[in-house]
């Protein structure tokens, strides 16, 4: 018999929350946008973050005395095979971010090592992000406390620590009148630079020629997206329909601040050409350490990164396969997806993910060019996280009206009219970034157009169907 569920504090779902939505990985791809970064973060910011938060907020408190996230939210309004759909597209996403956040984790560990060059070692990253997602697993089984602790201490080492050292270097090098890079631009990059009478000179809004200009806009969302995955664990805080809003609110800042000033920090010291997508943001620590004397500090932040990402991915691992368990335990999956250790961990759920993360992992063995590989698939899961939030939007909107008297500790302010507008803007929103997450962008290499769009719009259709068919009417009884 499963034990009952530990009790967590507000602060600890506010940082595991923050986890799953911050990775550091994401910051050198922001600096090197420049002073558009503002449109882009502001973008999210304003019509996706904030939105999201509030309506995920108000879900969360209604029906915080029950699990299963976003299924239980989605099934309310809309039934359980619309649930059941919703927690499977965050779920099958989030199965593809694995192996390219581990990578991430395996450059780190190579910088600390003193040997940069193995991040491109297609052997050492494979077996590496293998081993470290089947150890993120093993955390798994302990059960939520022991996750808590994890994802909390993890997030404020290994993202906070250096996202934090990262701000104060680009102040301390302001204060000593070095050149802030972004304010000098040496390269005539179109989408961030304008030549104004021979002098270059920084955008404060993208260039837009055409639809793929603004397709990053999708990937930008990416990045603040997960605010919403942790509210299956609701039930297991002191007091849910308070505490549940007030750990989102925190997380929201956290993400807010973190992400802001961290991608204008690396913008500030390194000038554009030196901001490097592959290496990321190790290579930005290398370069500026290196510079000041101190090249050993690079291995300090290098296995604290790392620990952040083991944070990162422990975080995720117990959010939406957390849902998935729930949906088995109402018999719209199989009875074997629905078997729990003592911790009430989802034993089976977690041993499947875990065999398709190490075969998405053991592509890095024998592929060339695996990035391009996963931004590819990266690009497909964009979609799929977009259509949930889509539908979260929708059911926050529909049970205003639908289910008034439906207890809410927090609801999201200015009434019927202020779900209206918010989830409305949150709904638009996505819906742009979903309709531009269609056209390659044109900031990043991604081949042929035509094999891009037959990809993410053919994989769409697929993920989607998948989830529609194999669902069961759940037991009556529940």
């Amino acid at each position: 018999m499963a034990s009952a569920p530990a009790k967590i504090t507000t602060t600890s779902l506010a940082l595991m929350t923050a986890a799953a939505v911050i990775s550091l990985r994401g910051l050198p791809m922001m600096a090197k946008e420049e002073l558009t970064m503002f449109f882009y973060i502001g973008f999210a910011t304003l019509l996706y973050l904030i939105p999201a938060s509030l309506v995920a907020a108000e879900l969360g408190s209604a029906f915080s005395n029950k699990g299963g996230g976003v299924y239980t939210w989605i099934k309310a309004g809309y039934g359980s095979k619309m649930g059941f759909l919703a927690i499977w597209l965050q779920w099958i996403q989030n199965v593809v971010w694995y192996p390219t956040v581990l990578a991430f984790a395996a450059a780190c560990i190579a910088y600390t090592i003193g040997k940069p060059e193995l991040a491109n070692n297609g052997t050492f990253v494979g077996i590496f992000s293998i081993v470290i997602y089947w150890l993120a697993t093993i955390l798994a089984f302990k059960g939520t406390e022991l996750i808590s602790k994890v994802t909390s201490y993890g997030f404020i080492v290994g993202t906070v620590i250096p996202g934090v050292v990262i701000i104060i270097i680009a102040i301390v090098y302001i204060f000593k009148g070095e050149e802030i890079q972004f304010m000098h631009p040496k390269e005539n990059v179109a989408s961030i630079v304008k030549d104004v009478g021979g002098t270059l000179q920084p955008r404060l809004f993208p260039f837009i020629g055409s639809i793929g200009d603004i397709a990053f806009l999708a990937g930008i969302l990416l990045l603040f997206a997960g605010v919403e995955v942790h509210a299956v664990h609701a039930e297991e805080l002191p007091n849910p329909q308070k505490d549940f809003p007030k750990a989102i609110g925190l997380a929201g800042i956290i993400i807010f601040a973190l992400f802001t000033f961290g991608s204008l920090a690396v913008a500030t010291v390194l000038p554009y050409d030196q901001i490097d997508l592959q290496a990321g943001l190790m290579e930005a620590f290398r370069s500026i350490f290196e510079k000041n004397g101190v090249p050993w500090a690079t291995s300090i932040i290098g296995i604290l990164a790392a620990f952040g990402v083991l944070a990162g991915v422990t975080s995720w691992i117990s959010g939406p396969s957390r849902g998935l368990l729930w949906t088995a335990k109402e018999g719209v999956l199989p009875e074997f997806w629905s078997k729990t250790n003592k911790n009430g961990i989802q034993v089976n759920i977690l041993l499947v993910q875990g065999c398709i993360v190490s075969v998405l992992s053991s592509l890095y063995f024998f592929m060339d060019n695996v990035s391009v590989a996963f931004f590819l698939l990266s690009a497909l899961t964009i979609g799929l996280y977009l259509i949930m939030y889509l539908m979260m939007y929708a059911v926050g909107i529909k049970l205003r009206y639908t289910q008034p008297d439906l207890p809410r500790t927090y609801k999201v302010p200015g009434g019927s009219g202020g779900m209206l507008f918010f989830a409305g803007i949150g709904f638009v929103a996505t819906l742009f970034s979903f309709v531009v997450a269609f056209f390659p962008p044109t900031q990043l290499p991604v081949g042929s157009p035509a094999s891009y769009v037959a990809m993410v719009a053919g994989g769409t259709i697929i993920f989607v169907a998948i989830p529609l068919i194999i669902a069961k009417k759940p037991h009556t009884h529940l």
